[in-house]
């Protein structure tokens, strides 16, 4: 800054209050500065100016999400920058790949640097060890899953409710024959949305098969093995439910490798890129990621704002959107 002052021909405190964005410079001074900075290639240290601050902010947030290739996730991320960006605070994204000893490790490590809130997709089947980031005052905001262990604001979609309303929606077709492939059944989310699986079927008297039933699909290969699987039986279902949006990719490949895309139904748990265009379309039941990602951001900065209080669950709506593949009547 000295160097830039020295070149402009201005004092340091000039040089201050143009990187500053603050008013009180002339147009004429700090065009002299900005011209300054551009010809010696200076860059504001934001670590020293957040050293200097009295509220020790560091103008940064933490979000840890289980994938940040996958479109459910990277709408989060999204919705959480649309409320960050025009505070002017960066938001540090990192995938935890379902490891509870990596969601440990990288919230030590954000934590570590300082950043002002963190948002936490949980991944470990508890989430004790963040005592000691609440005592230290962080604002934690946890979205999609609820934690173990711990208080903290919490942002949720409806899964019981809106995959009883995915699977209704088939049963309204004349389905009973409705398989079902779930997730990891060590998270929140594949427990909740089985149990709007088992809700649905019991509500309309429709025998669950436990053969027809799976767990811990995790990718779309897994997917697509276990609808090969069920393709292959003498009395295959009618209907598939897929409980999250790679697995609802793996059912449409195997289904279209086998040629029964039209034959049996399928309604999968979250959107994703393209679903419309195949054909038949995919119906889903959609979450609203990035309105998660919005509330859950709203949230921190209020906490940061204000402090501690009591803590809150929102619950965002999700919605099944008919294209075709869940509208296909049983032969």
């Amino acid at each position: 800054m000295r160097d830039v002052a020295a070149l402009a021909g201005v004092s340091l405190k000039t040089v201050s209050r143009v990187v500053n964005g603050e008013a009180g410079v002339s147009e004429a001074l700090a065009t002299r500065v900005n011209r300054a900075v551009a010809q010696l290639d200076y860059r504001h240290n934001l670590t020293a100016s957040n050293l200097r601050r009295a509220d020790r902010r560091t103008g940064t947030l933490g979000l840890l999400v289980e994938d940040v290739a996958n479109p459910f996730f990277a709408d989060i991320h999204r919705g959480v920058e649309d409320v960050a960006s025009p505070r002017g605070v960066a938001v540090m994204a990192a995938s935890l790949d379902r490891d509870p000893e990596a969601e440990e490790t990288l919230v030590s490590a954000f934590a570590s640097r300082r950043v002002d809130g963190l948002i936490l997709v949980p991944t470990a089947q508890e989430q004790g060890y963040l005592a000691s980031e609440i005592r230290s005052a962080l604002p934690i905001v946890c979205v999609d899953r609820t934690p173990r262990g711990v208080r903290v604001d919490t942002v949720l979609t409806n899964n019981v409710e809106a995959t009883q309303q995915g699977v209704q929606h088939m049963l309204a077709q004349g389905h009973r024959r409705i398989a079902y492939i779930g997730g990891d059944s060590r998270l929140s989310t594949a427990r909740e949305r089985h149990s709007g699986f088992l809700a649905a079927m019991a509500a309309e008297g429709a025998r669950v098969r436990p053969d027809w039933v799976s767990f811990d699909s995790l990718t779309i290969d897994d997917a697509h093995g276990e609808v090969e699987r069920l393709l292959a039986l003498p009395d295959r279902p009618t209907a598939l439910f897929t409980a999250q949006n790679f697995l609802t990719m793996g059912a449409v490949r195997a289904l279209r490798e086998a040629g029964l895309e039209h034959e049996i139904a399928l309604v999968g748990f979250d959107d994703f890129l393209m679903a419309d265009l195949l054909e038949p379309a995919v119906t889903v039941v959609a979450q609203d990621a990035r309105e998660m990602g919005h509330v859950a951001a709203e949230i921190l900065f209020r906490r940061m704002d204000e402090g501690p209080g009591p803590t809150t669950v929102h619950v965002i709506p999700s919605r099944v959107i008919p294209r075709g593949s869940g509208e296909i009547a049983p032969r």
